[in-house]
């Protein structure tokens, strides 16, 4: 499936498609929508593709959480279809999607589990959800991520802790595709750093899959393969990561600077895309290398992701 900016932040023949691999998808999400009373998903789309991680960015309040509750069935879609591992997740029998769970690992922003149950206890509740769960391993990752006390409880961990310790069970439990909805959110710069890279150690392996739900980009910049923006319950843009960084940039113009650069506009029908920062204007620009190549008296810095989401959610087309 291919997706665009809907808002014609990128040139679609620059940025191509969303998913260039023909392969199996993990995650199939296609035209899903859901209203809530001052709030709806619409037509919502995306793919994660075998092996890769898919970073879900927007601003809070986007509707990143309402996706994940429907991608893991704890609420229906009022349209819409989801798949998994390229099941149609609602045409299957209780039986069958318990099955199909089991391959599924979620980590959510919060530590849920029960503030009176020990380390021990939290393993016990993923054996029980996971018969592929290896308490092994799991004990190995606790001691390898600092958790090694088995009967301290819930109530006495750090945030930092407690989320390492849903990354161990989750990673122990056999799941091939995992759902992180903010885990890195309110963590310490260490600590945050430490979960990235179990993330990237897990993904090692070929079979494993990712979607990640962030509004922290940074942690997305080394991270994930593909990106999908959502603002105000919509994809409003969907591309590969790379081709942010490595292919788009922010001009620092003056008006008569940008004036010039609007008149030899060299993207075709790509909208200009502009902030106003007072004593210049900052233009999204498509192609770093051409943009240089046309106007190299210009500083036209690399993009980020942060840079990009400010564009579509702030900038004025002119």
């Amino acid at each position: 499936m291919t997706y665009y900016s809907p808002l014609n932040a990128i040139d679609p023949s620059l940025v191509g498609p969303y998913a260039l691999d023909p392969g199996p998808c993990d995650l199939h999400v296609e035209s899903v929508t859901k209203h809530y009373d001052g709030f709806s998903l619409r037509d919502v789309a995306l793919d994660v593709p075998r092996g890769s991680v898919v970073g879900l960015v927007g601003r809070n309040g986007a509707g990143k959480t309402t996706l994940m509750k429907v991608v893991l069935g704890a609420t229906l879609p009022d349209s819409g279809r989801v798949e998994l591992f390229g099941t149609y997740y609602a045409a299957l029998s209780d039986a069958e999607r318990a099955r199909l769970r089991e391959r599924v690992g979620f980590v959510g922003a919060t530590v849920a589990y029960p503030a009176g149950m020990t380390v021990t206890d939290v393993m016990r509740m993923y054996e029980l959800a996971y018969p592929a769960f290896d308490r092994a391993r799991c004990h190995q990752l606790c001691t390898d991520m600092g958790l090694d006390a088995p009967q301290r409880k819930v109530s006495e961990l750090s945030r930092g802790m407690g989320m390492k310790l849903q990354l161990a069970c989750v990673l122990a439990s056999g799941a091939e595709l995992l759902l992180l909805d903010e885990p890195t959110s309110g963590l310490d710069p260490i600590v945050r750093e430490e979960v990235l890279d179990i993330l990237r150690t897990w993904m090692e392996d070929e079979g494993h899959s990712m979607l990640v739900s962030s509004h922290i980009t940074s942690d997305l910049e080394h991270l994930a393969d593909y990106l999908v923006m959502i603002e105000r319950g919509q994809v409003v843009l969907a591309c590969e990561r790379d081709l942010i960084s490595d292919l788009m940039g922010i001009a620092q113009l003056r008006a008569e600077e940008l004036e010039r650069v609007r008149a030899e506009w060299p993207f075709g029908q790509v909208q200009l895309r502009v902030i106003d920062r007072g004593l210049y204007k900052s233009l999204l620009v498509p192609s770093r290398t051409t943009f240089h190549e046309l106007f190299p008296a210009y500083a036209c810095d690399r993009a980020s992701i942060d840079d990009v989401m400010s564009f579509i959610v702030k900038g004025k087309v002119i």
